[in-house]
């Protein structure tokens, strides 16, 4: 729930989704139409039909729990490397580092000092995890990156890492080496505190820096009117492009439809004019 959403909208639907499936197999069992309307509203719709594959398969193949080794987790449906290494973080307590994009920010600053890859951030997040306590590093990678060293408008000067932050020391050596008076602290602040602000930031380089395409008129935003549509009830395909919120473009909203077959959320039902309905 917590991928690519925030924490404040993920607890109340974390809270209910528990109270109705409270285990994978009573999630198993609820069938993909029930998982699915109980995530309306978070979005990624695609991560509630995972979960509940993930919930049959952990039912059939675990003895309805989740799995520790690192290849049977991602061998369920839905999970990558970073899923994975965040259930072996919280749930497991293995030394294991759950990168996510805020994470490769802090990294790539603050210990780098250069653009890093998720891969890279990854290892080198593994290398820093003290042992035994993955769950109070990984924690505070995410705060420090969602809090503190933001994408905009990082608080340098809040940050616990300012004084080995990569990025800042070597800025700061180079506000050292220009500046014209260096003769207190005020006035090596205040270069350091403008080289900073003009500097290239590593982190910007990275594969993790380029912004989201935009939701608005896209294909992600009909195919969550289309399913907000399926949570209501069903969808006459006479009805498809209204649904969509594109009623003059029927062959688009026609492939969003298929693509949501396809990827088995919904199948058609009916003669002449049939209906598209949550499996």
């Amino acid at each position: 729930m917590l991928q690519q959403t925030q924490v404040d909208r993920v607890v109340p639907y974390y809270e209910r989704f528990l109270a109705a499936f409270p285990t994978p197999a009573a999630c198993a069992a609820a069938g993909p139409a029930a998982v699915v309307r109980l995530w309306s509203g978070l979005g990624y719709n695609r991560r509630a039909l995972n979960l509940h594959r993930a919930a049959a398969a952990m039912t059939a193949d675990h003895d309805g729990r989740v799995p520790q080794e690192d290849a049977a987790l991602r061998a369920l449906p839905g999970v990558g490397p970073y899923t994975a290494r965040a259930l072996r973080a919280f749930a497991f307590g293995d030394d294991v580092a759950a990168v996510d994009t805020n994470g490769v920010r802090v990294l790539a600053r603050a210990v780098a000092g250069a653009p890093l890859t998720v891969r890279e951030a990854t290892a080198l997040g593994d290398r820093l995890v003290p042992a035994g306590e993955s769950w109070e590093f990984n924690q505070a990678m995410f705060d420090l990156g969602a809090t503190v060293c933001t994408a905009a408008r990082p608080s340098c000067g809040q940050c616990p890492l300012r004084r080995q932050c990569a990025w800042r020391r070597r800025q700061a050596a180079t506000a050292i080496d220009t500046a014209t008076a260096i003769d207190t602290a005020t006035a090596i602040d205040t270069a350091t505190a403008t080289a900073i602000d003009t500097a290239i930031d590593p982190w910007r380089s990275s594969p993790t820096a380029r912004p989201q395409s935009t939701f608005a008129g896209s294909d992600r935003q009909g195919r969550g009117r289309l399913l907000h549509a399926l949570r209501q009830g069903g969808v006459r395909r006479s009805d498809l492009a209204a649904a969509c919120g594109w009623p003059d473009d029927a062959p688009r909203a026609a492939r969003i439809a298929v693509a949501v077959i396809v990827e088995g959320f919904a199948g058609w039902s009916g003669g002449k004019d049939p209906v598209l309905r949550l499996h």
